[in-house]
């Protein structure tokens, strides 16, 4: 391993060991996970929660209780049972750009997906190589899958709405929200559920976003001006020379960095205890002169 991934290795495993707890989960969005018990009630809350992890920590965490207590005790059986009474009941919905309507039209289509195949591992596994690099191949089927059921059941093209909640890797996206989900289906510590089995972790892709990317720039874990897919695959690649069977196992502690202690990029003087402070970009550290 480079000297430069040894030193980055010794500070996020420091990370680790502080932030990889389920008491330090909230307020990510994984927290309404947990507040099911049974893994299909797990499963279904996963890709809900992941799929609205867009904007500001706060407001998502505000919206996902507005949506979950609309649902009930339990979102498996609020999806199998989907119906109009149902959809009343996310008629006033709303997170950022995201309606009711379109967490409806994901219902569709994740009720059509719990009939035939019981499961959302069911619907993503056929897809599933293990001789492919990564997951992205398997991704962009199980979306494909996804919008195909949509069309069938509505008799409609996908819609915008629908089709940036289950926004796939063809089109050039990081995917953030959904290699979010596949982290906290398939990893299994303290802080991911482990639900899904028989995908590899060493196949997941690092959730990347504006923040993720910002602190993974400052590691210098990629050179790319923008955060996009091929960027979430070179930060993955960088992370694989650290940790080859588990890319994605730093994710939430060194995203903790930014959620819990308030990283912005810019310099605050509780950058000086920072792990990070070492590795913050030039203008960052005169700044700090």
């Amino acid at each position: 391993m480079r000297k430069h991934l040894i030193k980055i290795k010794n500070i996020l495993d420091t990370l680790y060991l502080r932030y990889n707890h389920r008491k330090c989960i909230r307020p990510d969005p994984l927290q309404f996970v947990y507040r099911y018990k049974k893994p299909a009630d797990m499963e279904v809350a996963g890709l809900l929660s992941a799929v609205l992890a867009y904007g500001r920590v706060q407001q998502i965490e505000k919206d996902l209780n507005d949506l979950f207590s609309r649902i009930g005790a339990s979102p498996y059986a609020f999806v199998l049972n989907f119906d109009k009474a149902h959809r009343k009941k996310l008629n006033s919905f709303k997170h950022r750009f995201t309606t009711g309507k379109d967490i409806a039209d994901l219902l569709v289509v994740l009720q059509k997906v719990l009939q035939q195949k019981g499961s959302i591992e069911n619907q993503f596994l056929p897809a599933y190589n293990k001789s492919d690099e990564n997951v992205i191949p398997t991704l962009t089927k199980f979306c494909d899958s996804l919008y195909e059921i949509y069309s069938k059941e509505t008799h409609r093209e996908v819609s915008r709405g629908l089709k940036y909640l289950l926004a796939s890797p063809a089109g050039g996206s990081a995917c953030k929200r959904l290699n979010l989900f596949l982290r906290w289906m398939v990893r299994d510590d303290d802080v991911d559920t482990g639900l899904w089995r028989c995908v590899a972790q060493a196949k997941l892709l690092v959730p990347v976003d504006v923040h993720m990317g910002r602190l993974c720039k400052i590691l210098g874990l990629y050179d790319r001006k923008t955060v996009s897919l091929k960027t979430a695959v070179q930060i993955t690649k960088s992370f694989s020379e650290i940790e080859p069977s588990d890319p994605v196992k730093y994710d939430f502690a060194l995203s903790r960095v930014g959620i819990t202690e308030g990283c912005t990029g810019k310099y605050d003087p509780r950058c000086d205890a920072c792990e990070l402070s070492d590795f913050c970009h030039e203008d960052t550290k005169a700044r700090r002169n």
